[in-house]
């Protein structure tokens, strides 16, 4: 790979991110990098980056290459110098800074899930699309679709290499609450997360499920469960994966584990399963589609590696083959290194920088939309609709006409 830098004279793009901590270290890099390893219309600038804590923000500024730091996302978001807004805060904050930004005239990346609830996720949809008018764009963060065998595997469905679908199997086991004793973060408080497992992972696979089949989830049948009650109160600020408890105990508000099945638009079966209780399991994502025509299987602990079948192959000869996404023709694969060297978790940030980047400058509805967040919203509900109800089979209610054509379109639509 040649590395460069975008062109100088490119219009620059101001950027400004909410948030610091492990999103906005990953979105940061995404940043950085995008620029000089694409060829970029516009030139990302790491403009300003906001959090509450004026040291902690100053710091993570000298770290990742941020122009300027503030206290106040509202100031961040009224800075000239700041085209674009990138949310990687807690869900609870998602549309309270979404709208802001998009009202005062900026573009949003906005991470997942795209909101703590359906009517959040909505008023985000509706703002968005205002802003559209505008000449605006927003999109939400599912950066695993960003994993080349991943956008490969929706190319590979989309060109009808499996046939009519059948089943879809999706698993996101984690292990970092597995301790008892691990302290009650925000992440585990339903006031600032808005779910446990089920927003955290579930949205991922939910988002990667309806991408790779190119459908929608039209119903849910659930099961939540959370393992741990009560745990130690946080001591002293938090540090995410890694932070401490004192004595004293809380309740925790959100699921360890969820466990679903569901119905693709088609008629296709899926099932899921995401977890933060799995012990040894760290970041498994793992998933398995099966059609007529034949198999597709990933696994994320072997991200350059895409697994597929050819049922039409005789049988003394057929069976699951290994195919090293890391060829130049392979999706974003053109502008990294010579084939048969891996890329890594980051390099999904700085692709969906790429993607944002050339939608802003082409005009285009960049995907996942905030349409595309508010139909995995609406599956999360379902979930939990379904599971209050001891599993029974919940609809997932239905996109509007022109929200339902916007979903579908870009659903359908190769990425690369």
């Amino acid at each position: 790979m040649e590395q460069r830098d975008s062109d100088a004279t490119a219009p620059a793009l101001g950027v400004g991110m909410v948030g610091y901590a492990f999103m906005g270290a990953a979105h940061s890099q995404g940043w950085r990098t995008a620029g000089r390893v694409f060829d970029l219309p516009l030139r990302p600038v790491l403009a300003a980056v906001a959090g509450r804590d004026a040291h902690a923000v100053r710091a993570a500024a000298d770290r990742h290459g941020w122009a300027a730091a503030e206290t106040d996302w509202r100031a961040l978001v009224a800075r000239d110098d700041v085209q674009l807004v990138d949310i990687c805060t807690p869900g609870d904050s998602h549309a309270e800074i979404a709208v802001a930004a998009l009202e005062a005239g900026k573009h949003v990346l906005c991470e997942k899930p795209l909101a703590n609830s359906v009517a959040e996720a909505e008023a985000m949809v509706a703002a968005a699309e205002a802003a559209r008018a505008r000449g605006q764009v927003a999109m939400v963060g599912f950066n695993y679709r960003r994993v080349p065998a991943l956008t490969y595997a929706r190319r590979l469905v989309a060109e009808g290499r499996l046939g009519t679908l059948r089943h879809l199997r999706v698993t996101y086991l984690q292990d970092w609450l597995v301790d008892p004793d691990f302290p009650l973060t925000w992440r585990l408080e339903r006031e600032h997360a808005g779910s446990g497992a089920l927003g955290d992972l579930g949205a991922h696979i939910v988002d990667l499920a309806q991408y790779l089949a190119g459908e929608v989830l039209v119903g849910v049948s659930a099961q939540l469960e959370t393992f741990v009650k009560e745990r130690p109160l946080l001591r002293g600020a938090s540090a995410g994966l890694t932070a401490s408890g004192g004595s004293q105990r809380g309740a925790v508000t959100v699921d360890d584990a969820a466990v679903f099945t569901g119905r693709l638009a088609s008629g296709a079966l899926a099932s899921f399963e995401a977890t933060r209780m799995a012990s040894g399991r760290k970041n498994a994502l793992r998933l398995e589609i099966n059609g007529e025509l034949g198999s597709l299987a990933f696994d994320l602990e072997r991200l350059n590696e895409l697994s597929f079948h050819d049922h039409r192959e005789p049988a003394v000869t057929a069976g699951f083959r290994r195919i090293l996404v890391t060829e130049a023709e392979h999706p974003y694969l053109e502008a990294w290194w010579p084939p048969g060297h891996a890329l890594g978790y980051e390099h999904t940030f700085a692709h969906q920088a790429r993607d944002l980047v050339e939608a802003i400058a082409t005009g285009a509805q960049p995907v996942p939309s905030f349409a595309d967040g508010l139909q995995v919203q609406r599956v999360l509900a379902a979930v939990e609709e379904s599971a209050q109800k001891n599993a029974v089979y919940t609809p997932v209610p239905a996109a509007g006409a022109e929200e339902g054509a916007e979903q579908s379109a870009h659903a359908v639509r190769a990425q690369v």
